[in-house]
């Protein structure tokens, strides 16, 4: 009994030592896509996105992150500042389902034990996969959904954040995609059982991107943590 007591209490003194601060809470904000149609500014929400988010705060410098995230994305040429885009007239609407994972890091450290209001900017990416229609352009240039695909994208995400009541984290980020996919408004279509090279337009050699922007709120919980060995 006094081996398995031992034990025990080297196991949850290992567990306490490395107990840490986690964060749970949810993001909104706006989305705006980039690509072959609509405008090409790089940030214009134009569309609501919303999702959630959780943290895991390793060190009072970075923090292991993974979150999930809803947005429609459209464009619309009679949006651009291009004449020729205005002229085609062209326009579409699709919903992005995004899951990701990575690592935020701090420009300074984030101590919310400090017994002071912290606050800094930060850095985010990682790696994301998400799922969206596949739309392409009818004869008659209308943009619609022919089923669904998915992939792979980068965010790349800066923010800038502060505690709340020693308890809330609160932040606001903008957060570009960059997809490894040119068919996100239905520019490059592509399908094994059907040709779309006919249907296809824009630059096909350009990939889209899409970005959020808007604030995140989590609440931490969890044993005050230990940064001494990570």
């Amino acid at each position: 009994m006094r081996y398995i007591a031992t034990i025990i209490l080297v196991v949850t003194s290992t567990f306490l030592a490395h107990s840490q601060t986690y964060e749970v809470g949810g993001m909104i904000g706006g989305a705006n896509y980039i690509g072959d149609v609509g405008r090409t500014n790089y940030i214009a929400p134009n569309s609501l996105a919303f999702g959630g988010i959780f943290k895991w705060n390793r060190s009072p410098r970075h923090s292991f992150r993974a979150s999930i995230l809803v947005a429609n994305i459209k464009g619309d040429d009679a949006d651009s500042s291009q004449e020729r885009r205005q002229q085609r007239g062209l326009s579409f609407s699709n919903t992005v389902s995004e899951i990701s994972v990575g690592m935020e890091y701090t420009f300074w450290e984030f101590n919310m034990y400090s017994g002071k209001p912290a606050s800094t900017p930060y850095l985010y990416t990682g790696l994301t996969y998400f799922w969206y229609d596949s739309l392409y352009k009818t004869s008659d240039d209308v943009i619609t959904s022919y089923g669904g695909a998915s992939s792979v994208a980068i965010p790349m995400v800066v923010g800038y954040k502060t505690s709340l009541a020693n308890r809330f984290v609160l932040g606001f980020e903008i957060g570009a995609r960059y997809t490894f996919t040119d068919d996100l408004d239905g520019s490059n279509p592509v399908n094994d059982k059907e040709d779309f090279q006919n249907l296809k337009f824009g630059n096909t050699n350009s990939d889209d991107w899409y970005v959020f922007t808007g604030i995140t709120l989590t609440v931490t919980f969890g044993r005050k943590p230990c940064y001494c060995n990570f």
